[in-house]
């Protein structure tokens, strides 16, 4: 048992002002290879033919399936409260485009 509290050690995370404030992305694509996963988002709007990816991810399989587990439990507990999305109220005017989800094997260039 007391193995247990061992391993169970706290872990600190520093959220600075800069990165508490977050980046919009309205439209992600999801790509592969064989050892890592990759998340480009970007903000896709009305009139907009091209866009410019401004965050991107790269996750080892293992942490992209945390990253899918998690999310999966945090919608499971939004959904249990009754709610329905409704956009993102820090990005007023921003589109509500649903999110892209890619198969390709090898990530592609964006921008």
């Amino acid at each position: 048992m007391d193995q247990n509290k061992d391993n169970q050690k706290k872990l600190e995370i520093e959220l600075t002002p800069e990165i508490a404030a977050g980046t919009y992305a309205n439209f992600a694509i999801v790509s592969h290879t064989d050892q890592e996963f990759f998340i480009d988002f970007a903000v896709l709007g009305p009139n907009m033919p091209k866009t410019r990816v401004n965050t991107r991810i790269v996750l080892t399989p293992t942490n992209a399936k945390r990253l899918l587990n998690a999310l999966q439990e945090n919608m499971k507990h939004f959904d249990n409260r009754g709610k329905q999305p409704t956009g993102n109220p820090a990005a007023p005017g921003r589109p509500a485009t649903p999110y892209g989800v890619g198969t390709a094997k090898q990530p592609h260039a964006c921008g």
